[in-house]
């Protein structure tokens, strides 16, 4: 889940949709051909990945995998992988390349906003008669985030929820209980920093971390429905309800709840700082599960869990529900030709099976985005991460998967200026809204 500046957002989003777009119209004739033993044709596909980090080899190996079993049974068909870092893919080359129309020929998207840029640009694949053929469209769990105007542009690897982890060894240790109210929060909290430990883990030098918990406090205040319609000008960042989403997470930052020098810290201190044990919570997503059950735990293997963020006494939205979806994936590039495009369906065909998704499951720990029939043999936190979400009265996706990309940068800005203590609610709020409005009118 990252971000981007709003002035890169702008620029890139006029620039999306001025420049000539490919046109799809024909993607129903490139059905047809394919790559056979018989011709032995030659067919390059570049696929672009963000699994470059250490915590990500599993997810890569899986790929590769999948990458290497596809080019055995198709000869000719060749992928060329390149593997980059998931902020600068997301906030800039890949959107500088739709920009211009030349993006990869497979490569990792963000449903919701991010998609419809691109969409709306003409530079998305569509994978609808694909899938069809293929047979696979009723086997995902959501193609919510993928889908615009019925047709499907991409394809989710995996799915994540959003909630607290926490150190349950430190909980019973001290007698604490995870809070199910936002009451019960406070107190937590409290007692944590008055035994010497910090609430909560956050690496906000990235502003779409801070991003997370706030986006759950702000749907228990204002509900799902209010995000909605702040697109067609019905709600506003301004109102009532709003403002109390922000002047509630500025409380839990002057607090001091957050990790100290919070702005300057990168993404991977916050998890580091949660297993080290000097934070007893973390709010973050699953993707975080794979670090949490494996070598980098150490000593707190089994001794982490996951609640869900506590009701908000007064809040007009879902007090029980979850932030969960189905928003990381794979798209394709409008510009392939018909052996490109059967290239993909090869590729389509053997990641997207219930034997890749149950090893992304167990050796990654990432949700599957697909129906499984067997979910049995999960690893503990897993299967409390599972239940939680089984548990949820229901599911939303992120704010910055509903907002315009510049109205959610100016979001991620206005929260880092309440983390620092140099703004405030009304303030913050008025900003987005100004922002808001400029993206409303640019639709």
């Amino acid at each position: 889940m990252n971000r981007r500046r709003a002035a890169v957002a702008g620029l890139l989003v006029s620039a999306l949709l001025v420049v000539p777009a490919c046109s799809t119209a024909d993607n129903g004739k490139h059905a047809a051909g394919g790559i056979t033993a018989a011709n032995k044709k030659d067919v390059t596909l570049s696929l672009r990945h963000t699994q470059i980090k250490e915590t990500s080899k599993t997810r890569l190996a899986i790929l590769e995998d999948v990458v290497m079993k596809t080019e055995e049974e198709n000869l000719g068909l060749t992928f060329k992988l390149e593997g980059i870092d998931e902020i600068v893919n997301r906030d800039q080359k890949l959107k500088m390349e739709m920009a211009v129309g030349n993006p990869p020929d497979i490569f990792e998207v963000f449903g919701g906003a991010d998609l419809n840029l691109y969409v709306k640009a003409g530079r998305m694949l569509d994978l609808t008669p694909i899938i069809e053929e293929l047979g696979i469209r009723d086997k995902f769990v959501s193609l919510d985030e993928f889908t615009i105007d019925g047709k499907v542009y991409g394809l989710p690897f995996g799915g994540y929820s959003e909630a607290v982890f926490y150190n349950k060894r430190l909980f019973t240790q001290l007698n604490l209980s995870p809070p199910a109210t936002w009451d019960e929060l406070i107190k937590l909290a409290d007692t944590l920093k008055e035994k010497g430990y910090t609430p909560f883990a956050l690496a906000a030098k990235d502003g779409w971390v801070s991003g997370m918990m706030w986006n759950t406090i702000m749907e228990r205040y204002v509900g799902i429905d209010a995000m909605n319609k702040l697109l067609t000008g019905e709600a506003k960042w301004t109102d009532p309800g709003f403002v109390k989403g922000f002047a509630a997470y500025a409380d839990i930052a002057n607090r001091g709840y957050f990790t100290p020098e919070a702005l300057v810290l990168p993404y991977s201190d916050q998890g580091a700082e949660f297993l080290s044990g000097k934070a007893a919570m973390v709010f973050t997503g699953t993707w975080d599960v794979n670090g949490f059950t494996g070598e980098e735990a150490k000593g707190l293997i089994g001794q982490i869990g996951y609640f869900p963020f506590p009701s908000i006494e007064g809040g007009a939205g879902d007090q029980t529900s979850i932030n969960a979806s189905y928003s990381n994936g794979y798209g394709f590039s409008s510009n392939l030709d018909a052996d490109q495009i059967e290239g993909v369906k090869k590729f389509i065909k053997n990641f997207y099976t219930e034997e890749v998704q149950k090893r992304t499951l167990f050796e990654d720990k990432l949700q599957p985005s697909m129906k499984l029939s067997d979910l049995s043999g999960v690893d503990p936190l897993t299967s409390e991460v599972l239940t939680v979400m089984a548990n949820a009265s229901s599911s939303w996706k992120a704010y910055d998967a509903i907002v315009q990309p510049s109205v959610g940068a100016e979001i991620n800005f206005g929260l880092q200026e309440l983390i620092g203590k140099v703004s405030t609610p009304e303030k913050v709020a008025a900003k987005i809204q100004a922002k808001q409005r400029k993206a409303n009118e640019a639709q």
